[in-house]
């Protein structure tokens, strides 16, 4: 027996096939002269026809990184004007969970790079960030790094041209292919944590170290060492200081919005194991067998146990996507905001966000789970690649964990406590 992987994300969002909870497609996307659900989609359905073989290789993904260049995915948020796409977040959100429905590394990856590359908007000035887009924009970059929180930052050293940059960064994502790095460093003296963009094919920076992980084994995430890397005072893009009153409003939208792209990765991954695994129980008998033996006995698609299991994975999975829509739509009028919002407005935008997340999250473990019992013992063989899901979403989750988000959401709500500026990995 063959599981073959089904496009992916179609069961959610493909009326022809009976959609079950909404998808990235249920939300309208941008329009103009790209039809970027179009493009998404074939990308998705091309990485689908491999993505076990490509996963359990666990190759560096430079192939993958020029397709998502290739198909002009990379510079989709940068305005048009800046040579990009001009599409805005509602749409980047849903490409990224479109395409870690079928391979949840390369969502991963493409998640990441979003978030990264938009923060000289919420960070540097105007007129620096137009400048580094029209350069990203025209040298297609990949960007990848981190400035999570917990990261302890990197060391600057003053030069008559810039700085130095030296340390060791813990974790990244993309690391290992990215044609710019964004990451945390401290400002001499007084300590105060900036975001850095640097160009990893300068001497001095050595890939390496923490990338081994049993999920997303695509995402060439790891450790990256500096050793006196040049940087220019152009490159230092801006604060990252959690202090009161360091950040405006809407700089502090960058942790909502990084919160959404896991939440779209989390509902990624799962929905494409959910569209794998219908079509398994469309056709094959049910591993769970009654005795003595029921009418239904070896009819999948009648099995009121098999029909129970879907119904309640289903609707975990409309629960959490429905919440990720309103805390979209409740960013994207925030971004629109600008320097007018307010801060209680951001609290209001984060902690939606924190609970999107908390419970995509949530939906992502229980389905990645529950759904390889409803398939029974195939959903063990290699062959199949089931696993990856499983193994994608428990990589990210560890990595950023629900009960954080949860404590955010409490603190708002019994003592109206603003959640803290903090960066997720």
């Amino acid at each position: 027996m063959t599981i073959a992987p089904s496009a992916p994300a179609a069961p959610f969002g493909d009326p022809a096939r009976g959609a079950a909870v909404p998808s990235a497609d249920a939300t309208p996307w941008e329009t103009g002269p790209h039809d970027w659900r179009h493009i998404a989609r074939e990308l998705a359905d091309d990485l689908a026809t491999d993505a076990v073989e490509r996963e359990q290789a666990g190759k560096p993904p430079h192939d993958e990184v020029a397709r998502l260049r290739e198909s002009g995915l990379l510079t989709l948020l940068v305005p048009a004007e800046r040579g990009g796409g001009g599409a805005d977040w509602r749409t980047a959100y849903a490409v990224v969970r479109t395409v870690a429905a079928a391979d949840g590394a390369v969502g991963h990856l493409l998640g990441g790079h979003y978030f990264l590359s938009y923060c000289a908007r919420f960070f540097a000035g105007p007129d620096r960030a137009a400048r580094v887009e029209r350069a990203f924009a025209a040298g297609q970059w990949y960007w990848g790094g981190g400035i999570a929180s917990q990261e302890p930052p990197l060391m600057l050293t003053p030069t008559a041209g810039g700085y130095l940059l030296d340390g060791h960064q813990r974790y990244g994502t993309g690391v290992g292919v990215a044609d710019r790095l964004l990451v945390r460093a401290a400002v001499p003296g007084t300590g105060e944590p900036v975001a850095v963009l640097v160009d990893p094919a300068h001497p001095g920076l050595v890939n390496g170290g923490g990338g081994d992980t049993f999920g997303r084994r695509l995402a060439a995430a790891g450790g990256v060492g500096f050793d006196a890397v040049p940087v220019t005072h152009d490159d230092v893009l801006g604060s990252l200081s959690a202090d009161d009153g360091a950040l405006s409003p809407f700089a502090g939208l960058a942790a909502p919005t990084a919160r959404l792209v896991s939440a779209q990765f989390c509902l990624g991954v799962a929905e494409g194991l959910l569209g794998e695994v219908r079509e398994h129980g469309r056709t094959v008998k049910s591993s769970w067998e009654s005795f003595p033996p029921q009418p239904w006995q070896g009819h999948a698609p009648q099995d009121p146990y098999v029909l129970t299991a879907y119904g309640e994975l289903a609707v975990t999975a409309h629960a959490a996507s429905a919440l990720a829509d309103q805390a979209v739509a409740a960013l994207t009028r925030g971004l629109a905001r600008g320097e007018d919002l307010d801060d209680e407005e951001c609290a209001q935008i984060a902690v939606l966000a924190s609970a999107a997340e908390a419970a995509a999250a949530r939906a992502a473990q229980d389905i990645t789970t529950r759904a390889l019992d409803a398939v029974g013992a195939p959903a063990a063989l290699a062959q199949h690649g089931l696993d990856r899901f499983w193994r994608d979403t428990r990589a990210h989750t560890l990595r950023e964990p629900v009960a954080h988000r949860l404590r955010e959401v409490g603190d708002y709500f019994l003592n109206g406590a603003h959640p803290p500026f903090s960066l997720p990995a």
